[in-house]
């Protein structure tokens, strides 16, 4: 069955000489690449993340689903971390169906975010302000905000976000990044806030932007606001993601973290991916990280319009990730911050709909591939 696809369609403060020099080689690379550049504020303090949106792990293991690692049986959160990963993202729908794989409610969430944190990882939230599948395709208001109008919106943005992140954090589950939106590249809530095209209107997005943004802020009481994340699908895309972040900029909405999405068999070649990074860092002067990624495993795993320079085996998904963290890795001026991998555990079960169609890190026996090794955190790459 086809299932609706991410595309289409995660220390220690640095010393201010160290900040200096990166901000300095970002200037130059701007004068290089020819794009306008004004030094950025100081970007925000992330830690290198690497890890999977694990959305579906919950709703595996009571349908039975084990995971294991050197054929052992284990939890899946353990597995990650002993291969060096440290960081997991949740999608949250606004009011899904309840049924299948469409249980990403709040209650849902909190109890997987609160498993994450317990576990000792870091905890992305990403918020799709949908009932269902958000991304560039489609950006569906909930149906319960269906007939609002564009003011009634932005406000009902506010108080839905507000009061996820109150109660998260009073569950115990307090995101340490959250994402206002998902690969939002062509807006978020049509029509009132698609961003191109006929009736389009930047204003709105941009309004419906600060809105969740300040939800964030509000819903944290007193703890610290998690940095924000703005999330786009224009990992080999260069021109699109400076449309993008400079309309967003000319809105004047304030957020921490350019997130994108990049699979080779939609973006094209992994040396697209370096020259977005290289750009970005250079004219934005913010963290980045790769918040969606995969790779086949097997010769049936997805495929899109672009041809791919790995072969489709455990092997060539082992050395997409080590090339792509070391792609990450090398972006001037240490912002490139992390590669989460989409969909790592949700492998073929009896009783739910679909899968990620070998392009999984666990075989459909749920043994861990070599490629999960790549997705480590440390310093040193492996």
């Amino acid at each position: 069955m086809t299932i609706p696809l991410p595309h289409r369609r995660r220390p220690g403060c640095r010393r201010p000489s160290r900040l200096l020099a990166r901000l300095a080689i970002a200037g130059a690379l701007a004068l290089m690449t020819g794009t306008a550049y004004a030094a950025p504020a100081a970007p925000a303090v992330v830690p290198f993340l690497a890890g999977g949106d694990i959305s579906l792990l919950t709703r595996e293991e009571q349908f039975g689903q084990l995971y294991r690692d050197n054929g052992q049986p284990k939890d899946l959160l353990e597995i990650f971390k002993s291969h060096g990963a440290n960081c997991m993202r949740l999608r949250l729908w606004v009011d899904p169906k309840g049924t299948d794989i469409y249980v990403s409610d709040l209650a849902y969430t909190m109890a997987l975010g609160k498993r994450i944190k317990q576990a000792g990882l870091y905890f992305l939230l990403d918020i799709h302000y949908s009932d269902s599948w958000a991304d560039p395709g489609k950006q569906t208001k909930p149906a319960a905000w269906a007939k609002l109008s564009v003011d009634k919106l932005r406000r009902t943005v506010h108080d839905y976000t507000r009061d996820v992140i109150a109660a998260m954090r009073v569950g115990g589950a307090m995101p340490d990044m959250v994402q206002i939106g998902n690969e939002v590249s062509a807006g978020m809530l049509w029509p009132e806030g698609k961003d191109y095209g006929p009736g389009h209107d930047f204003k709105n997005f941009g309004a419906f932007l600060k809105a969740g943004i300040q939800g964030v802020k509000d819903g944290s009481g007193d703890l610290p606001t998690p940095p924000i994340m703005i999330h786009i699908d224009k990992g080999g895309d260069w021109e699109g993601t400076r449309w993008f972040f400079d309309n967003l900029r000319a809105q004047g909405v304030n957020f921490d973290i350019i997130g994108e999405s990049y699979y080779p068999f939609f973006h094209g070649p992994m040396s697209q991916l370096k020259t977005t990074l290289e750009n970005a860092a250079a004219r934005y002067g913010k963290p980045i990280v790769v918040v969606e990624t995969g790779f086949a495993y097997r010769a049936d795993g997805r495929d899109g319009d672009k041809p791919v320079n790995y072969p489709r085996t455990p092997e060539g998904q082992r050395q997409f990730l080590h090339d792509l963290m070391a792609t990450v890795r090398a972006t001037p001026g240490g912002l490139g911050r992390g590669v989460i991998y989409w969909a790592p555990e949700w492998i073929p079960v009896k009783g739910l709909q679909g899968s990620w169609n070998g392009t999984t890190l666990f075989d459909d026996d749920g043994n861990a591939l070599p490629g999960l090794a790549e997705l480590s955190a440390a310093e040193t790459a492996r």
